[in-house]
């Protein structure tokens, strides 16, 4: 209440103090330098009451919470978007442009590439889903054939942190791994099959997306045309309509709708065992607020929701001019040192 009535009267004090101000510039000079203040104040205000929020930390058990909060302090830290791209088409659009990669000390990586989206040829007309995880399990388990005694975590952005959260939900305890990281998941596919249908998002996204998904099948036409009707899949004007045409079939599904049923992680939250950070923005235009499941994290003491207001589809932008890293780099850094120092702490969870 004592925030509340100091906002107003500031605000009413900021009316009346533009008032004189026009007042005066209208009979000599600086009314244009008055009301440049008066806006920055009142955007000020707006910014840091209404934008810059602390993030909400849903976690299933006490434990996560507190590993999370000791040793990835970023989790309960307001996240200031940048003041002049805060909106999340805005921050989705240009994030790619003005950001460079920023300055991290690694360790030992892999990268998985799904099929046929790394420049090189299919050898069987088979592509990938955000269901199927047989690709990643087998990766997956090379690696931890390879190097047996290392520690090891995955991450996973957008459709890729869909699958990683599809293959923890069917491997439980089985998956070799110490913990994951997922940014910006679609939880729900409807939902956000739903929304990218918007005309403006229709626009922006959607059909960029659904051109870039058609040319990998041109790149490899000679391979799939043997099973699949190229020409029809071609005609997609939307996601919805290309996984109609192409993926849902590619899988065996008997419709769309069993497949992103199936694809969607939120079903399989519950069967999560390994610790798992997910970070999502409420105005992710790929994966909205009100499909995150909230509710099912809180019944898994292993799964750890990290929701921010503003934000996003990997966007994440903060500072006045946010080249360097991002929100979303800084709780990935701090995460990944936390699982591979201080694991153990959460080996009784």
């Amino acid at each position: 209440m004592l925030g509340i009535i100091s906002l107003q009267g500031l605000t009413r004090e900021l009316s009346l103090y533009l008032e004189s101000q026009v007042r005066v510039g209208l009979l000599g000079s600086g009314v244009g330098l008055s009301l440049v203040l008066g806006f920055g104040a009142a955007y000020a205000c707006y910014y840091l009451s209404v934008i810059a929020k602390r993030p909400q930390l849903v976690a299933g058990g006490e434990a996560l919470c507190r590993f999370l909060k000791q040793h990835c302090p970023a989790v309960t830290e307001t996240y200031y978007p940048t003041v002049w791209c805060w909106e999340g088409r805005a921050q989705t659009l240009l994030r790619p442009f003005i950001t460079v990669k920023p300055h991290v000390h690694y360790h030992k990586c892999v990268v998985f590439n799904n099929r046929g989206v790394a420049g090189e040829n299919l050898l069987t007309p088979r592509t990938y889903c955000a269901a199927n995880t047989e690709d990643l399990e087998t990766v997956i388990q090379h690696v931890n054939t390879l190097y047996p005694e290392a520690p090891l975590m995955a991450a996973g952005v957008s459709m890729g942190g869909m699958l990683l959260l599809n293959y923890l939900g069917k491997t439980g305890r089985q998956t070799p791994l110490q913990g994951a990281a997922v940014f910006s998941a679609g939880w729900e596919v409807f939902e956000s099959a739903t929304l990218l249908e918007k005309p403006l998002n229709w626009i922006l996204f959607n059909y960029y997306l659904t051109t870039c998904l058609q040319a990998s099948i041109m790149r490899h036409r000679s391979v799939l045309e043997k099973q699949f009707n190229i020409d029809y899949v071609m005609k997609a004007k939307s996601i919805r309509e290309f996984d109609t045409r192409f993926t849902s079939v590619m899988f065996g599904y008997p419709t769309n709708d069993h497949y992103y049923t199936d694809a969607s992680p939120c079903h399989r939250v519950k069967s999560i065992e390994i610790p798992v950070l997910c970070l999502n923005a409420v105005d992710d235009v790929f994966s909205p607020g009100h499909a995150i499941p909230v509710e099912s994290a809180k019944q898994n003491p292993n799964v750890a929701l990290v929701l921010t207001a503003y934000g996003g589809h990997i966007g994440f932008l903060e500072g006045i001019w946010p080249r360097q890293q991002t929100y979303m780099d800084r709780i990935f850094k701090q995460f990944v040192q936390a699982i591979f120092e201080h694991g153990s702490e959460l080996s009784s969870m």
